[in-house]
């Protein structure tokens, strides 16, 4: 009898615990995730943590976006970081250094797929971020480009943001002087396009 009461305890102990455990957002994207040339805690994501901090339960960020990602060095990266960080839900936004640099649009699909696949294999859920190239570019490319982020967020199932810089791209006051990236007064409207279809996701 003593036994088994002691048995009760101890898993209620678990239960307890696995309860209290914070969850977790990982973010796995590229410049516009890392807060390039403005402050850190300016960032969008830093501003999601925020947010997410105040939620009941709590949730937390982690924040491996690099400058300079491309989907394949994301796809390299991923294994380990959700072995490392169990998160609940990923945050994947890649692409934009792969288009820049002219990859070639299947294999840019096929980068994302696997990171995709890698994530709801282990039951993650998934936030797809899109992104589009200036104009330059040619409309064949671009919109090849945003059809790849589409047709993935559909067969994968996915939640999607068609566009992160949607409202802000187009506007001089709102980017930097490279022309692609928000300045830091842009970054709430960055998150708040984020935040509409991540929010069902903390659910």
């Amino acid at each position: 009898m003593r036994r088994c009461l002691w048995l009760l305890v101890f898993l209620c102990g678990i239960g307890s615990a696995q309860a209290a455990a914070p969850k977790t957002v990982l973010v796995l994207g590229d410049s516009l995730s890392a807060a390039h040339n403005i402050p850190v805690e300016a960032g969008w994501v830093h501003l999601l943590d925020a947010r997410l901090n105040q939620m009941v339960p709590k949730w937390t960020v982690i924040n491996a976006s690099i400058s300079g990602e491309t989907s394949l060095s994301g796809r390299n990266r991923l294994p380990a970081l959700l072995a490392k960080y169990r998160p609940g839900v990923l945050v994947l936004e890649l692409g934009a250094n792969d288009g820049l640099r002219g990859l070639p649009l299947p294999a840019l699909r096929a980068n994302l797929d696997a990171m995709i696949a890698a994530a709801q294999k282990a039951k993650v859920r998934v936030l797809l971020v899109g992104i589009e190239l200036p104009v330059n570019y040619g409309p064949q490319y671009r919109d090849g480009l945003r059809a790849v982020y589409a047709d993935l967020a559909r067969t994968r199932r996915t939640a999607l943001v068609p566009f992160l810089l949607e409202g802000i791209a187009l506007d001089p006051a709102l980017m930097q002087d490279d022309g692609l990236h928000p300045v830091a007064s842009a970054q709430p409207r960055v998150l708040d396009t984020v935040w509409k279809p991540l929010q069902p996701l903390l659910h």
